[in-house]
């Protein structure tokens, strides 16, 4: 008996966690081919934003470079934020009346936070993945085995023989938990440190930009 017709005879339980194993080692995958496109671009693109925009006599000129070079919109916005802090005047509203350097740090926190949250997608699938696939696998393994020995126990004697078939397929879904759940967690950590340099290029930027609004640089006689 094959895999896949042992899971056709299956019971309900079995047949859903094989289904539930499915959809997360699919949509694993998709985040992680995702992921590795985002990852490998971000990290190319943050770096030439950055030159562009120090290579620019202002912010405001910067601003179209850096958008044709940040193809997910990490950095763009921090200078988006930046250049408008620049360019505001003063009004009613309470948020033109607080001080600059409070209105810096907010602009510019919400920029970073929503380029962050874009670099960190889908690593709470991944970790969710990595951490109850096995235990998915591992229920339909006891059920499996534990509905095979109900059944060998009905039919009669119980031998090694007819005892060895039954519950190797059984452990086909602890394997099938195992192949969910080792490359989420794998990817879960590879990403995670190349999300972290990112971060780290991207906080600097921001940094950086928050002290060009307080101090900007005096114009060219």
């Amino acid at each position: 008996m094959n895999a896949l017709q042992w899971l056709r005879e299956a019971d309900a339980v079995i047949q859903v966690c094989a289904v539930v194993l499915l959809a997360m080692s699919v949509a694993s995958w998709v985040v992680i081919l995702y992921k590795l496109r985002l990852m490998a671009q971000a990290r190319t693109d943050v770096a030439r934003a950055g030159e562009a925009l120090w290579a620019a006599p202002a912010l405001e000129p910067a601003l179209g470079r850096i958008r044709a070079l940040d193809r997910h919109a990490l950095v763009w916005p921090l200078v988006v934020a930046a250049a408008q802090l620049q360019g505001a005047g003063r009004s009613d509203a309470l948020t033109h009346q607080a001080p600059l350097a409070q209105r810096a740090t907010r602009a510019l926190r919400g920029a970073l936070h929503a380029a962050l949250a874009r670099l960190r997608w889908g690593q709470v699938l991944l970790a969710t993945v990595g951490a109850t696939a096995p235990f998915v696998g591992l229920l339909g393994t006891v059920w499996g085995i534990q509905h095979a020995l109900t059944q060998l126990a009905v039919g009669g004697q119980i031998s090694i023989e007819r005892l060895a078939g039954p519950v190797g397929e059984a452990l086909i879904m602890t394997a099938a938990g195992l192949a969910a759940a080792i490359p989420a967690v794998l990817a879960y950590n590879g990403f995670g440190r190349w999300v972290g340099e990112v971060e780290a290029e991207l906080e600097g930027l921001a940094h950086d930009l928050h002290a060009l609004v307080l101090d900007p640089p005096a114009p060219e006689r």
